[in-house]
């Protein structure tokens, strides 16, 4: 029996979906707090319990999220039993040397890139995949493994990727990365645990930098990438473009994607399909049909609004998500709904926040979601970091959603990687009955 410390965690919940579907058995705890993450779990019956030390037996293995240490009653009792217990990276990395994996890393975009590849894998040559939206699915006859790779406290390392992708590389996570160069260098050392090759966006500032012993190649729209979009088109119903590799014609793409943000994440899976000698037509044809990832610009229409959720939470994400939706919807006001993640992030990142939601019509924030940090170690740090830089925005709270409740024509983007269902669903309930009355 292996038992899952922390289940209801997106990267937990689809390892424990995955090594339920190979064939282990399952179980685990969480917080009693809803999860979106708690659907794929309920459907493959896996138990998810309160944190409770008699959930604790001897015999067991124990997988335990990376925020939970040794104050939890659980972690607390597996070590008194002196049980088998392996870090989340340290599992999947040991589940994942049997596949060719694909791992994808980047401070931003890597579960819609991951999500991509999956879907691309699975539609062609048949893939198993871990993807940070709290998905996750496993065949051992499969030979390709997707695998979304997060730097943070350098987790990546310990996964032995077959291809390594980086989508960007950015100053995030700054309670662990003292700079952007302890970035770079973590980057670094993961590209150089590639078996085959490195694939990275060439139109990153940094990919250029890194040192690497294993063929390196770079896609993107600058003219000097390996794997380069030309001729594109960005519409309304989605974005057009052709793909030259090493400067010859390799084909032409029309997808439901918006942005330049998931043109760039495309790009990615077409250059690893493409040196994985796949079709372009084959890439193409099941690439219409991607839906997106959970929570990565997730759509509900509501009278004449739009919904969307979103995981955006720094600065380059809120900026690439109002940018998708001023392409898609250009006659619609936008307005959003962000909470911040993390004090140090916030203070880090508050006035760039600022900036960029000031693109929006109007911003409402959310009081700061602490994570793994205390508000007695930021006692300045609030919501109030942001507004006061916003041009037109004020603060919020959860139960303000009557705030919310005076749109008409407006894209209303929830922004946060914490679960704001409860508020989203009060708003879209509202906004769906009046339209029927």
């Amino acid at each position: 029996m292996y038992h899952f410390i922390g289940i209801k965690g997106s990267g937990m919940s689809a390892l424990a979906q995955i090594m339920k579907r190979i064939g282990y058995e399952v179980q685990g705890s969480d917080v009693e707090e809803h999860f979106f993450t708690e659907i794929g779990l309920h459907e493959l019956e896996i138990p998810v319990l309160p944190f409770d030390e008699k959930n604790i037996q001897p015999g067991m293995k124990i997988v335990r999220g990376a925020t939970f240490h040794e104050e939890n009653v659980e972690v607390a009792k597996a070590k008194e039993l002196e049980l088998k217990m392996y870090s989340y990276a340290e599992m999947v990395g040991h589940l994942t040397r049997k596949f060719k994996t694909i791992t994808i890393a980047g401070c931003h975009g890597k579960t819609t890139t991951t999500s991509m590849l999956a879907h691309v894998l699975n539609g062609t040559v048949g893939a198993n995949y871990l993807i940070g939206d709290g998905t996750g699915f496993a065949d051992p006859k499969n030979e390709y493994f997707a695998l979304e790779a997060c730097e943070y406290r350098r987790h990546f390392l310990h996964y032995t990727p077959y291809i390594a992708i980086i989508t960007n590389i950015d100053l995030d996570h700054v309670d662990y990365f003292k700079n952007i160069d302890d970035v770079i260098d973590a980057y670094q050392e993961y590209a150089n645990k590639a078996e085959k090759m490195i694939l990275a966006c060439g139109d990153d500032p940094y990919t250029h930098s890194l040192e690497v012993t294993k063929p390196i190649f770079f896609y993107g729209l600058d003219e000097d990438n390996d794997v380069r979009a030309t001729d594109v088109v960005y519409k309304e119903t989605g974005t057009s473009f052709e793909v030259e590799v090493e400067g010859n014609y390799y084909g032409a793409f029309d997808l439901p994607i918006y942005g330049k943000h998931m043109l760039l994440d495309a790009l990615a899976v077409i250059a690893a399909c493409y040196y994985e000698r796949m079709e372009a037509r084959d890439i193409s044809k099941i690439f219409k049909t991607f839906k997106g990832a959970k929570r990565r610009f997730s759509e509900t229409v509501a009278g004449s609004n739009v919904i969307i959720d979103d995981y955006a939470h720094h600065p380059n994400e809120v900026k690439a998500t109002i940018k998708a939706i001023r392409q898609k919807y250009p006659d619609k006001k936008i307005v959003t709904v962000f909470q911040p993640h993390t004090f140090s992030r916030t203070e880090e990142f508050a006035d760039d926040l600022a900036e960029v939601m000031n693109q929006a019509d109007y911003s409402y924030i959310l009081p700061v979601h602490g994570s793994r940090e205390k508000q007695e170690d930021f006692p300045n740090i609030t919501a109030n970091t942001i507004v006061q830089n916003l041009i037109h925005g004020e603060a919020i709270e959860k139960t303000d959603a009557i705030k919310l409740e005076q749109y008409e024509n407006t894209v209303i983007a929830f922004l946060s990687p914490n679960d704001l269902s409860t508020l989203e669903n009060e708003v879209i309930e509202f906004y769906q009955n009046k339209g029927e009355n």
